[in-house]
């Protein structure tokens, strides 16, 4: 666990986390490899593994495209917003992963004691464009 909230303060560090302005989650800087019964403890492991499911989300059409909510700021609501195709993932698998890690960031935030900023990440919505699944830019996206 000291593991765990030392790597999240150091990704914090870089990547200035009251400083993001997009919707995207950003990789995490460092990873640590998990203890072998840990069943993927360390949060960065999960994103990459709910990055590798999603892949590339292909698409025909608006309809086959959604978002899905990734990981939790300390003072509530998710850190961004992740753009997944139906027509290639199996949305209860992912939705699983994404509860985990959202799970797994709330407890590094109460263990770690750190802050967010109270800015709420709205969800940007999702369009396919040139046949990938891309988040939209918000409203125009979500009048779809």
């Amino acid at each position: 666990m000291k593991k765990l909230v030392l790597l999240l303060l150091a990704a914090c560090a870089v990547s200035g986390c009251s400083a993001q302005s997009g919707n995207q989650v950003p990789m995490p800087v460092a990873a640590t490899k998990a203890a072998p019964d840990s069943n993927l403890a360390v949060p960065g492991e999960m994103l990459t593994r709910i990055r590798t499911l999603v892949g590339s989300p292909t698409c025909s059409s608006d309809a086959q495209c959604h978002t899905m909510p990734l990981g939790a700021k300390s003072r509530g609501g998710p850190e961004g917003y992740i753009a997944w195709s139906s027509a290639k993932t199996q949305e209860a698998e992912l939705r699983a992963l994404g509860d985990s890690y959202k799970e797994q960031q709330r407890a590094a935030n109460a263990a770690s004691g750190m802050m967010s900023t109270c800015n709420v990440v709205p969800d940007p919505g999702a369009i396919c464009k040139t046949g990938i699944c891309q988040l939209g830019s918000g409203a125009a996206a979500q009048a779809r």
